[in-house]
């Protein structure tokens, strides 16, 4: 029922974005408000557990990238830095700047995401010096620059002024940083 609720929920935050209501979710999910109320206290609840669904998605796909063998290093660390959930789709990420103002739990509980996990990106950055596929760089400056970057992106209102969509920017962020590193 969890899982169910949060994938629901994630199907109305992209159709409406943060501000989508409880009432909104009952109808996508087709059940009562109380039937959701006795899986989530209230709605910051609900928004911190999404966060996590949706980061928990992410993690996943970076696994598959990780374990690939067919891929080359460098490729594995554009693959990570660039992975979105499949369901990312349709996402209206210019509206992620309203989870601050609306929902700091949620929102700290973004930044605590984006700024965890690193460990394999470390390890393949490692491996990609020492073999000598990337110059010899101080990793944690990759992760700083990367974390500004999304922040900016998601935070910001760069997205809706230049047009972009989160997908896109975000390759060319991860494009401009892989390259920058490789040999």
């Amino acid at each position: 029922m969890n899982e169910r609720i949060l994938e629901g929920a994630l199907n109305v935050f992209r159709a409406k974005g943060p501000k989508f209501t409880m009432d909104d979710l009952a109808t996508e999910m087709k059940m009562s408000k109380k039937t959701i109320y006795t899986v989530f206290r209230d709605k910051n609840e609900l928004m911190c557990e999404m966060l996590d669904y949706a980061f928990d998605l992410i993690k996943e796909a970076e696994d598959k990238i990780y374990y690939d063998d067919s891929l080359s290093t460098i490729e594995k660390i554009r693959g990570i830095l660039a992975v979105l959930p499949e369901s990312h789709y349709g996402f209206d990420y210019t509206a992620m700047h309203q989870l601050a103002e609306k929902y700091p739990m949620a929102y700290e509980k973004l930044i605590y995401r984006l700024d965890s996990g690193w460990d394999k990106t470390f390890e393949l950055i490692k491996k990609g010096m020492d073999s000598g596929e990337i110059r010899q760089i101080d990793e944690n400056i990759i992760k700083l620059m990367y974390e500004a970057c999304i922040d900016k992106l998601l935070m910001g209102d760069f997205l809706q002024e230049n047009g972009k969509g989160y997908p896109q920017a975000l390759a060319e962020v991860v494009d401009i940083m892989v390259d920058g590193i490789a040999k």
